[in-house]
């Protein structure tokens, strides 16, 4: 790719899985120019700077910042922290690699409950939906429902599209975040029963998304499912913590409404949109419904994916309980 063209990065001073932070440094450690779109000219958007990417700030939401953004790239790689606007924002993206017309490559992230979101079940009779998302809830996120829709609009407005849906991170705050105190008691309090979970590395998307920036022709107009490499129960989880934290966790199971109310209507009760995102993803994942490993992301990165523990051992919130 010519220097001349800078691949545009969303998202990049967000905090969930690091994906796009990561994905600027590969990109400028393999020698591409990046141009890295911020809310803000803050501390992380300096931090960016010093590491050899352009900033652009700007606003998602306004058609002027992500038309001026956009000018003079090619490749996009399209992230929005957890919004009631996401699809707004992803639609505006595409309105404007439409129109600007030179566009090689979108690479949307994307959510991996999409892989069972088609037309047939999402318009199934509610009883039948609530069967297929494992008894708990009836019907997807606000939050996953905009990222179906912005499937939708990508595949409308004729830009060359790569939908990248991963499932659900090990940096997610459920996992990281939302039930750290017990974790200094040993305890891992989660609502999933003895249901098994295969989340992966933003690391490892961060990754494949390079990839697929780097060299798009092979990967436009597919949509990956990513899964972590293995499934595992929470007393497996419950070893995972405990060899990051250097003591014994024992894992106690929670009932999923008693969780929501305790960890994520307290922690959450200002971003009411991010909240029933999350309630929604522990129901789906208490009843069972979250379920299967694809072979995708080992395929994509031509290696092992990085595991659980991983992933928690390189997690700053996660390396705070280990010094406490």
């Amino acid at each position: 790719m010519p220097e001349r063209n800078p691949i545009l990065i969303t998202g990049a001073a967000g905090e969930v899985g690091g994906v796009s932070r990561t994905m600027v440094e590969m990109l400028l450690e393999q020698g591409y120019p990046v141009r890295a779109f911020v809310r803000r000219d803050d501390e992380r958007a300096h931090s960016l700077r010093q590491a050899g990417a352009e900033i652009f700030v700007g606003d998602l939401l306004n058609i002027a910042d992500v038309t001026g953004a956009l000018k003079g790239c090619r490749r996009i790689y399209f992230s929005m922290s957890l919004s009631p606007y996401y699809t707004d924002a992803v639609a505006l993206m595409a309105a404007a690699a439409r129109a600007q017309g030179d566009i090689e490559v979108f690479v949307n992230i994307s959510e991996y409950e999409q892989s069972f979101m088609t037309f047939d079940k999402m318009t199934a009779p509610e009883e039948e939906r609530r069967a297929w998302l494992g008894g708990l809830i009836a019907d997807w996120s606000p939050q996953q429902r905009a990222h179906w829709v912005a499937e939708q609009v990508l595949d409308w407005s004729g830009v060359p599209t790569v939908n990248v849906r991963a499932a659900m991170f090990v940096e997610n705050p459920i996992l990281t975040w939302l039930a750290l105190a017990p974790l200094g008691n040993g305890e891992l309090r989660l609502p999933f029963g003895y249901q098994r979970l295969a989340p992966l590395a933003g690391y490892d998307v961060a990754e494949v998304c390079v990839k697929i920036l780097v060299d798009p022709a092979p990967h436009l107009s597919k949509s990956y499912d990513l899964t972590g490499p293995e499934l595992k129960d929470m007393h497996g989880f419950a070893q995972d913590y405990a060899a990051v934290l250097g003591r014994q966790v024992t894992y106690v199971p929670e009932d999923v409404e008693i969780w929501n109310e305790t960890y994520v209507d307290s922690a959450l009760a200002a971003l009411p949109h991010t909240a029933e995102h999350l309630k929604t993803l522990t129901r789906l994942m208490g009843g069972g419904g979250y379920r299967g490993v694809t072979d995708q992301l080992e395929t994509l990165l031509g290696r092992r994916p990085k595991t659980v523990r991983w992933a928690l051992e390189n997690n700053p919130r996660l390396q705070k309980v280990a010094a406490g």
